[in-house]
């Protein structure tokens, strides 16, 4: 019952991190928002589901939170977001339903949340609840490389590896490689001041005017 109440708080708020994570995470400047949350588009009479794309890293440590779609893929965002530091917020992203991969990373050490998220159903028109659950979790992942100096090139193809307690390989749904391959590649970003996964939107087409309009 324990372990069910944690991984369905996690699904709400994000990875639990041990307090001398927290703390260490705020005295670097690292800063990662876990959160979403459920808003209202009243012209599209509809509900949708918001996410801040942030963090970054530290040589020693690194938090990341990035969002894809159902099936992993990249999601233009809203728009990117400026912060007067770095290993802050980089882009909103808004969407009937987002996954969201957040992962914290100690030395080769990592810790990996995938969670859905989606309005709930609604009743007697009320507001919905927002729909959360657990997709993939794992504790002390393991990466070895140096993807900071030694092994730089390789950001952005490599992943940790994660095993159960008793040893046995947690494959990650493959589905949702690509994307957790940009949230290790967040984690090493030192100094990090741009998204890893979310994308800009695709320009619009010019309408053409006729001649003589």
């Amino acid at each position: 019952m324990a372990q069910e109440n944690r991984l369905g708080e996690e699904a709400r708020r994000g990875l639990t991190l041990p307090r001398s994570a927290v703390r260490r995470l705020a005295e670097v400047g690292i800063f990662a928002k876990a959160t979403v949350s459920l808003e209202h588009q009243h012209l599209a009479h509809r509900y949708v589901i918001r996410g801040i794309e942030s963090g970054g890293a530290v040589e020693t440590i690194g938090h990341y939170v990035t969002f894809c779609g159902e099936s992993g893929e990249s999601l233009p965002w809203l728009h990117p977001l400026d912060s007067v530091g770095v290993n802050g917020v980089h882009a909103v992203v808004i969407a009937p339903g987002l996954v969201r991969v957040e992962m914290f990373r100690c030395g080769h050490t990592y810790d990996l949340l995938i969670s859905g998220h989606a309005p709930g159903g609604v009743q007697n028109g009320r507001r919905p609840v927002l729909s959360s659950q657990v997709l993939f979790r794992a504790h002390d992942g393991y990466l070895g490389l140096d993807l900071l100096k030694e092994h730089k090139s390789q950001r952005g193809s490599v992943m940790p590896t994660f095993h159960s307690r008793g040893g046995e390989p947690m494959a990650i749904p493959t589905k949702f490689e690509a994307v957790v391959k940009a949230a290790t590649c967040g984690c090493v970003c030192v100094g990090c001041a741009h998204s890893h996964y979310l994308r800009a939107p695709e320009p619009q087409p010019t309408p053409l005017v006729e001649a003589g309009q």
